[in-house]
């Protein structure tokens, strides 16, 4: 399979160490690769010993980075684990701008001396790049899994019709649908309500409380706890700060995340579309929480009608789970949400459609 040598300028394997935590037969290595104006960083999970021939990359969206979202230190809670557990080779990237991949230079600057930095095309040409990568390295193809914007980065990315790309996964993502939404009026230019805020800057702060503040609000419970290890809510907010070398620069520690997820998050939920579904070619999945702030019913309904050309279109609402949904315990939606994920990327939903909520 061939690979453009501008791709890889190098790659840098480093294997964790196994803290008590996290499980000895589990192997986890980063890796650097050329791309996103300087180096996107993937970490590979798999079993020690595993010979696993069927790829996963998992696409964060516009809150942390690859690793507090999908591989956290706390046992029963990394998704990468979950999936490695269950025969695949997963990769986590980190998109330009987050984690430990390069950030634009613009975010070494007051956040208002730039427009909204890292658009949809920048994002998707990073899964590109590391989908491309990982075809090279592994000589098979991938699937990839987005949530949130990750969702419609991954879209856009899969619209370029990239014969690396065997499966898409959708997880709380929105679409091109002119509907209510919930994040308008924090967004929305005040001189123009179907324009993102022209004064929004190139990057936004959060601190650990704002981390957690749409997660915490999301659970229909006053005890977090019920709902969420506090372990993971530890972990996420944790990892996510210290992702950032600047964070501790702060009082509180924030971390700078780029904004162009917004605004094109903001353009879609007013109706502009960012991204051709009929050109997606690979069976697909969408979920969603009943209770995620960020998708909309009629983000799943519009996608399935436009989704012409793909082989299968799957959509699961999961009745009760949040956002967060894989993070959330087991009984609140994360038990449900891997086991759809597992059984779909095995292909033993290949074939199916419809919708059916549970």
């Amino acid at each position: 399979m061939p690979i453009r040598p501008t791709v890889v300028l190098y790659a840098l394997a480093v294997v964790l160490a196994i803290t008590p935590i996290m499980r000895a037969d589990i192997q986890r290595q980063h890796f650097f690769i050329s791309g996103g104006a300087g180096q996107l960083h993937v970490r590979e999970v798999r079993l020690t010993e595993t010979k696993s021939t069927r790829n996963v990359l998992l696409v964060h969206g516009g809150g942390p980075g690859g690793v507090p979202s999908f591989d956290l230190p706390v046992r029963d809670y990394s998704l990468a684990e979950d999936l490695a557990r269950s025969g695949f080779l997963v990769f986590v990237m980190d998109v330009r701008g987050w984690g430990s991949s390069t950030r634009p230079p613009e975010m070494d600057q007051p956040l208002d001396h730039s427009a909204p930095l890292v658009s949809t095309k920048e994002a998707a040409d990073d899964i590109a790049t590391v989908v491309e990568w990982i075809a090279h390295r592994t000589h098979h193809k991938v699937a990839v899994m987005g949530w949130a914007s990750g969702g419609h980065w991954a879209c856009a990315y899969a619209s370029r019709e990239p014969s690396d790309l065997s499966q898409l996964i959708l997880l709380n993502s929105l679409y091109a649908v002119n509907s209510s939404w919930e994040l308008t009026s924090a967004l929305h230019d005040k001189n123009g309500p179907q324009r993102f805020d022209s004064h929004a800057g190139g990057y936004r702060l959060a601190d650990r409380n704002a981390l957690l503040r749409r997660w915490d609000t999301s659970i229909p419970s006053t005890d977090k706890s019920v709902w969420r290890e506090p372990a993971v809510a530890e972990a996420y907010s944790r990892l996510t700060l210290e992702s950032d070398p600047t964070s501790s620069r702060r009082n509180p520690p924030s971390v700078r995340i780029p904004i162009g997820y917004l605004r094109d998050a903001f353009d879609l939920s007013v109706g502009t579309s960012l991204f051709d579904a009929a050109r997606i070619r690979v069976p697909t999945l969408i979920v969603r929480g009943e209770l995620d702030f960020w998708s909309r019913p009629a983000d799943l309904e519009a996608l399935h009608r436009d989704l012409v050309n793909a082989p299968s279109v799957r959509i699961v609402t999961i009745r009760g789970a949040t956002h967060y949904v894989f993070l959330d315990r087991p009984n609140h939606g994360r038990a449900r949400f891997v086991s759809e994920l597992t059984t779909f990327l095995k292909g033993q939903q290949r074939g199916a459609s419809g919708h059916r909520p549970n």
